[in-house]
């Protein structure tokens, strides 16, 4: 064996397991499995394919979508030479593969994530195919299957790639209003915003043997925490200890068991032709037309822009004022109510009743703090599964009793502990996001703050988005896409301009509606002037959603996450 030959073309393969030198032919006969140690290998989407459908079935759905390089992103090679590089040596358009089929003579529309594509990373086009084959599934009446690989969002997308994670999420919900079936399959590695979304909120989570899922890697955690990791973290055993997962199976019986579960739930139903459903990939101009409230300015009328660099640092500041205060200054008679009703508070999480101009509403937000002490005892305002799981209670008891939602997002990240990966943080992620899409209440979100990834997602999927003029939105932390796409942590200046994070940014970019002045410099500077001007634009935004019918509400919200799927070119002089 060569070390330069496809893996096709070799004779023989050495197990990542156990080091054992095994026949080609015979590791393939075997489904790619070790015949010595049981260890799975990796297997691409066309392969994987071939093990599950039926023969002969299979018929790919369109793949072929825009070049997307939505940010003009470079580190040490611009994003469209990754994505020439990647297609050349996979062979695929892109990191996913989708199609209908039948299994064990059972129809359904499947969509196979391919890790050797970029990591297997969610951007803009990933989104889109997996969009439009739950919809296809929605269509045809049948269940949609997802066997997710992947390492998380795609970092050189920016904010758009975290979109993503709604865009799906949302297409989800409609295939469980419809009463249709999803299954994901989990398969090794399953990591980030693909699993704190579609791999973990379909109605049924299968795990194969091997495969390790989680919210933050293991060697982030190692790094945040200091910790070791506890024997076979995040693998597919653990996940079903600590009630993560429906099962754990084998390769050769995963077939098997999708049959089975297809056959004793109904494949399918009759095509929901008489049920409603968003509006596939809407124009961005109609969405204009359809919308209730005040468009975001210009870019001409946007605030002065500074480095994105002194930005990241402007939104940490440690005077900065926090959802506490803002509670204080911006809102009236808050009243806080605690607890997932599982077993925990997060005090990263706080929410509760409160009037804004008289109107009763729930508020949610991240909670940091000023000093050290209290960025302590509040986790830097890092949610816990348990915080994720009180602000979910706490949005739909406002469901309940008619209240309007506002939500305050201030976070580097969810929790990256060990202690919430055992509880389930991808899921208690997704399954905010998933609620969020339905959620039949007016929604207004802030990011007054960083907003950091799928911790800021998990509050932020609403009918509007707001953005103080100095705070974040990322994808990933600047420090973190650094180390992982240059060659160390220093670059991270340069990885914060590469991943247009800032207020301007991400309101041409249409990630939010509306920039929020602050006073200069800063809103730490003069607190209550800035408490003053969060305070319109919260008044300015949420009462034309008051008068908005519930239905046409959750549609509108819908169709303003759809659209991220054809994602939109970068231009720092165009106008929104």
């Amino acid at each position: 064996m060569t070390a330069t030959a496809p893996r096709e073309e070799q004779l023989w393969s050495r197990c990542a397991g156990c080091a054992s030198l095994l026949y080609r032919k015979r590791l393939r006969r075997n489904l790619d499995v070790c015949p010595e140690c049981g260890a799975h290998a990796r297997l691409g989407a066309p392969e994987r394919l071939r093990q599950l459908v039926d023969p002969g079935s299979l018929r790919l759905l369109p793949d072929r979508l825009p070049e997307v390089d939505p940010i003009d992103f470079v580190d040490v090679l611009p994003y469209p030479h990754r994505l020439t590089a990647a297609r050349a040596s996979t062979g695929l358009s892109e990191a996913v593969v989708c199609g209908t089929a039948t299994i064990g003579g059972h129809p359904a529309v499947l969509a196979v994530m391919d890790f050797r594509f970029l990591g297997g990373s969610l951007g803009c086009a990933v989104g889109e195919l997996i969009t439009q084959a739950a919809e296809r599934a929605l269509d045809d009446g049948v269940p949609l299957i997802l066997v997710t690989a992947s390492g998380g969002a795609r970092m050189q997308e920016g904010a758009l790639s975290l979109m993503q994670m709604a865009t799906v999420s949302q297409a989800i919900a409609a295939l469980r209003e419809a009463g249709l079936l999803t299954v994901s399959v989990l398969t090794d590695p399953t990591y980030g915003g693909v699993a704190a979304s579609f791999a973990t909120n379909t109605d049924l989570v299968l795990a194969e043997s091997g495969a390790r899922m989680g919210f933050a890697g293991p060697r982030v955690i190692r790094q945040v925490t200091g910790r070791a990791l506890p024997e076979g973290f995040q693998t597919a055993d653990f996940l079903l200890r600590h009630g993560q997962v429906d099962m754990v199976v084998q390769r050769r019986s995963l077939r098997g068991r999708l049959v089975a579960l297809l056959a004793a739930t109904g494949s399918g139903r009759p095509p929901r032709s008489a049920v409603p459903r968003q509006e596939p990939a809407p124009r961005r101009e109609r969405l204009a037309d359809d919308r209730v409230v005040v468009p975001p300015p210009a870019a001409g009328e946007l605030p002065g822009e500074r480095d994105a660099w002194d930005t990241v640092r402007m939104a940490r500041h440690p005077g900065r004022p926090t959802t506490l205060d803002y509670l204080d200054s911006v809102f009236d008679g808050f009243v806080e109510l605690h607890g997932d009703r599982l077993g925990a508070d997060c005090p990263a999480v706080v929410g509760g009743v409160a009037r804004l101009d008289g109107r009763h509403v729930m508020v949610i937000g991240h909670q940091k703090g000023h000093t050290t002490a209290e960025l302590v005892a509040h986790n830097f305002g890092m949610a816990s599964p348990a915080g994720h799981r009180k602000a979910l209670r706490l949005m739909r008891l406002a469901a309940r009793l008619g209240l309007p939602v506002v939500t305050l997002v201030d976070t580097p990240g969810a929790d990256p502990g060990v202690s919430a990966e055992e509880q389930g943080q991808a899921a208690a992620i997704a399954e905010n996001i998933l609620t969020l899409t339905v959620l039949p209440t007016p929604v207004l979100a802030v990011i007054t703050g960083e907003g950091g990834s799928g911790g800021a997602l998990a509050l932020a999927v609403a009918d509007r988005v707001l953005m103080l003029e100095h705070a974040v939105y990322s994808v990933i932390s600047p420090e973190g896409c650094a180390a992982i796409l240059w060659p160390d942590r220093s670059a991270a200046p340069q990885a914060a301009r590469a991943l247009r994070l800032t207020a301007p940014d991400l309101c041409r970019l249409g990630v939010i509606d509306e920039v929020v002045p602050e006073p200069a410099p800063a809103a730490h500077d003069d607190p209550a002037e800035t408490a003053r001007r969060l305070r319109a634009a919260l008044l300015t935004n949420l009462l034309p959603l008051l008068d908005v019918p519930t239905a046409t509400l959750v549609r509108r919200r819908r169709q303003r996450f759809r659209r991220f799927g054809a994602a939109r070119g970068f231009s720092r002089a165009g106008a929104r």
